[in-house]
């Protein structure tokens, strides 16, 4: 499991992400960050809620489906749309289909097999910050 770390490098955009294979959160957080970003990275939907009202300069979430804790990506993303509606949300999975009745709205899906890089360019797509 990953545990929460935060990677700061200044005034570049902020990405929470949102996965628990420790592997998959260090290799795309690596990708996301030579990419422009920094990250918050966590393990949970419950620990992603508290850590995106604490902090008002996320501007991006990129959460699997299926994560620790009660709450998968689907839920964690309808929850994220309705407190934070303009937020980009990218949903990752390699076991779940996208679902256009749990989907918000401006939320976008990328099934895996896919690249870190791949994460990367539909992410950047959906950012305005």
């Amino acid at each position: 499991m990953a545990s929460e770390q935060t990677v700061s490098g200044g005034d570049r955009p902020v990405i929470l992400l949102v996965e628990d294979e420790a592997l998959t959160i260090m290799d795309l957080g690596d990708v996301l960050e030579d990419g422009g970003y920094d990250t918050v990275q966590c393990a949970s939907a419950e620990r992603a809620l508290s850590i995106l009202q604490a902090r008002p300069d996320i501007c991006g979430l990129v959460t699997d489906v299926q994560l620790s804790g009660k709450t998968d990506g689907f839920d964690l993303a309808s929850a994220v749309a309705e407190a934070r509606p303009q937020l980009p949300i990218l949903i990752v999975s390699g076991r779940a289909a996208p679902d256009p009745a749990r989907m918000p709205a401006h939320a976008d899906f990328i099934a895996r097999p896919c690249t870190g890089e791949d994460i990367l360019d539909r992410l950047k797509r959906l950012m305005s910050c």
